[in-house]
């Protein structure tokens, strides 16, 4: 509920947009005129409308201006008041507004239901000049963190094969544990199918603690052989 100034009407009594957002503002939220001292505490004291003349937009219609003459004259004469559905606050980001839509996914994975949303959009919505939608939340959180695995799993698969090489000094004892890799990733895929979940990052960063642990059985494995032949090497 907000009123729709009349800037012909405005000009017509010498008023200006300010003056009267300043006196609905004081009338209906209060303004600061002075402060209250009680001992050592200090209160501001607020001057507003009583509780019984800001209950509905009868009240705001009926509010009296007061122009430079001296007269006052109701808002309704300068201002056409309604009720009207609007955003409850205006968010910015760099400088330009934004309007946040909302909502939890269930059932399935965010990545599938947001390019569903992104086609639904771009077949049926078609946004004016300077508008564009933009995906937050989880899904970009889930961008950003493959982002970072698409870098840190490779270092780390050549950093454990190049450990792996320093360990044992040969390459076909490095490549045969690195091979646990690959295959251990099916146990993994096959348990997330099995239980008909999605990819996520808490799956991935599951993938890697099993990458390790099958390098660590394939370390103990070639190791127990290598001593068993007296530290032959290939």
């Amino acid at each position: 509920m907000w009123p729709r100034l009349n800037r012909d009407k405005l000009a017509q009594y010498g008023l200006s947009v300010q003056d009267v957002n300043r006196t609905i503002q004081t009338a209906f939220a209060g303004q600061v005129a002075g402060q209250v001292f009680e001992q050592e505490r200090r209160f501001d004291l607020v001057v507003r409308l009583q509780q019984s003349y800001r209950q509905d937009i009868r009240n705001l219609r009926q509010l009296f201006i007061a122009t430079p003459d001296g007269r006052q004259i109701p808002l309704e004469q300068v201002a056409r008041v309604e009720v009207i559905s609007g955003p409850s606050q205006i968010q910015r980001d760099d400088a330009r507004r934004r309007i946040i839509v909302g909502f939890n996914v269930r059932g399935r994975d965010v990545e599938s239901l947001v390019k569903q949303v992104q086609q639904r959009i771009e077949q049926r919505v078609k946004f004016a000049p300077g508008y564009y939608a933009t995906y937050g939340g989880q899904f970009e959180n889930l961008q950003s963190a493959r982002d970072r695995l698409l870098v840190a799993v490779p270092v780390a698969l050549l950093l454990i094969f190049l450990l792996l090489y320093a360990t044992f000094n040969s390459i076909s004892q490095s490549v045969m544990i690195f091979t646990a890799i690959p295959l251990s990733a099916i146990g993994g895929v096959l348990a997330l199918w099995l239980r008909g979940m999605p990819f996520s990052i808490s799956a991935g960063v599951g993938f890697i603690a099993l990458f390790g642990v099958a390098v660590l059985n394939g370390i103990v494995l070639i190791g127990y052989f290598n001593q068993a032949q007296g530290g032959r090497h290939d």
